[in-house]
């Protein structure tokens, strides 16, 4: 069954299992496109099971081909409409695990958490990257408190508890949360 298809992939459920497929871009040359599809493809499988063995919940890889990654089917709500100040703490503290194995999420929405028993998951790693330095990860969580402000109610409450989560579990969180402020207003100067 035919789920979703984006700007990179498309994703369908076979099996019981969700495989997400990198589709060529025909404005790159043949070899090129191959060769970056395929380092992507790995890169992103590479990212999911690395933040696993780091304590974040995401889903289990189970192959993985030059495009083709198929993964665990993670059946559950997604954050986007269940989310609340709890969730939100629990949310800051994955990604502060995340962050702490150096990995950038990239695509850090309520829409890429989903809430399966009472477990929180993150999935579509197929923006992340390695990167340690403050600015990546500060624009990572700007990008989650922009979702918070843009399509929930109660933002700064779940921002708060978010950071509370953050704080706890990763050691340079307040350098980060200085530097989504930084963000925040070269936005709005920008603007």
């Amino acid at each position: 069954m035919f789920l979703a298809s984006g700007a990179e992939a498309s994703i369908e459920l076979k099996g019981g299992m969700i495989i997400k497929t990198r589709a060529p871009k025909r404005y790159r040359l043949r070899e090129l496109d191959e060769g970056i599809r395929r380092e992507r493809t790995k890169m992103e499988a590479r990212l999911i099971s690395e933040a696993r063995r780091w304590g974040v919940p995401t889903p289990v890889i189970y192959d993985v081909t030059d495009y083709v990654i198929a993964m665990e089917y993670i059946e559950g709500e997604p954050l986007k409409k269940v989310l609340t100040r709890e969730l939100s703490e629990r949310v800051g503290e994955l990604v502060g695990r995340l962050h702490s194995c150096g990995i950038v999420h990239g695509d850090l929405t309520t829409s890429n958490l989903i809430l399966k028993q009472d477990k929180i998951y993150l999935i579509d790693f197929g923006l992340a990257y390695y990167d340690k330095s403050i600015e990546a990860q500060g624009v990572d969580v700007h990008v989650l408190f922009q979702t918070y402000e843009s399509t929930h109610e109660d933002p700064e409450g779940l921002i708060q508890a978010f950071t509370n989560g953050y704080t706890r579990v990763f050691p340079k969180a307040g350098q980060v949360l200085a530097r989504v402020k930084e963000i925040e207003a070269r936005g709005r100067y920008a603007k």
